[in-house]
């Protein structure tokens, strides 16, 4: 009888790894049926990517935290900004949720979406000009989360602006923290439109 109750929790045990790595194999076989665009992702940015942006590297959570703790890349995150819901009322409170990141990360919300307004162009460009203190060269992470759009349309820009050590981290702080690595709350950098 014991050797039933200690089985059965094992057993369960077992049976969610096998699903969480027939979860990891489906990822990987919907982002290998991605194609990669011409242009940027323009809408519908929580969705199914490409296994590749052109210009980067696409990492995983252990070759992102390798970069991280040997202090071998700057490290971007575009996840937009929370938004004040359009209906609530003024005087309604309202306190969104805290940005957990990467530590260390620079947080340049809303410049992974497909179009950029000048004002955010010249927002992106001038944080990746001032942390690699112009040097193209200086080696980027840049995500946001599984899944995400945001991050693959930055680092393609990143590409077009000339930086040439791009490190496009697909699975972003959904697999950072699914990993148990430290997070710190983050602050938009400033001067964002």
């Amino acid at each position: 009888m014991k050797c039933r109750v200690v089985a059965r929790p094992l057993l369960t045990i077992a049976l969610a790894l096998v699903s969480i790595a027939a979860l990891a194999d489906a990822a990987q076989a919907d982002a290998a049926n991605v194609p990669e665009p011409s242009g940027y992702r323009l809408d519908d940015y929580r969705a199914p990517v490409p296994a590749t942006v052109t210009g980067a590297s696409a990492i995983d959570t252990v070759e992102a935290e390798t970069l991280w703790r040997e202090h071998r890349a700057l490290f971007v995150d575009v996840l937009p900004a929370p938004r004040r819901p359009e209906k609530l009322p003024a005087d309604a409170l309202w306190k969104p949720l805290p940005r957990r990141d990467i530590p260390g990360s620079l947080w340049l919300p809303d410049v992974g979406r497909g179009a950029l307004s000048t004002e955010f162009e010249a927002y992106f460009r001038e944080n990746l000009e001032r942390v690699t203190k112009g040097d193209k060269a200086a080696p980027l992470v840049l995500y946001c989360l599984a899944d995400c759009w945001m991050s693959w349309n930055a680092t393609k820009r990143a590409f077009s602006y000339g930086y040439t050590r791009l490190y496009w981290y697909r699975d972003g702080t959904t697999g950072w923290e699914a990993a148990a690595l430290p997070t710190e709350e983050a602050t938009p950098a400033p001067g964002r439109p």
